[in-house]
């Protein structure tokens, strides 16, 4: 059985996700404002290779860009903001489309889900402070069922 990884077409096809979903933040009033302080040159690029560690191919993100600890500390501080995420995950929803991934199958849910959890709850957690972020976090797994823990 493939992984989730190699069915959402690996680290390509994560790209393609990567770069439709930046595009729809950034024209989405709302979510867009969570990049108004700027953001990596890389950012679809770093977010493609976290993702495709997340879902099963290489530990590309760990091993260049940092570990869950940096991703959670980039994410927190910022307080409450339940609005944006819902529209981050139906930027999200909406770019598999823009990528090309199967309108139905089990990819397209996992995927939602993993975005939906890590948005609403992963990098979520530390809303008031980076500081409260423990250090060595590891990047979550997820597979067919889901996180792995």
């Amino acid at each position: 059985m493939q992984s989730v990884y190699e069915a959402a077409g690996g680290s390509e096809g994560l790209l393609r996700l990567a770069e439709a979903w930046h595009a729809r933040v950034m024209a989405d009033e709302i979510v867009s404002h969570a990049f108004s302080h700027g953001f990596h040159p890389q950012h679809s690029q770093r977010l493609a290779a976290y993702w495709a560690e997340a879902l099963g191919g290489p530990a590309a993100y760990s091993g260049a860009c940092g570990d869950q600890t940096s991703v959670v500390r980039i994410h927190s501080g910022s307080g409450p903001h339940e609005q944006m995420d819902r529209r981050a995950i139906e930027c999200f929803d909406q770019a598999m489309a823009d990528a090309g991934l199967a309108a139905a199958g089990p990819v397209r849910q996992v995927l939602h889900d993993c975005f939906a959890w890590a948005t609403t709850t992963e990098m979520s957690r530390c809303r008031e402070s980076a500081g409260d972020v423990p250090e060595g976090m590891s990047i979550p797994r997820w597979s067919w069922n889901g996180l792995r823990r």
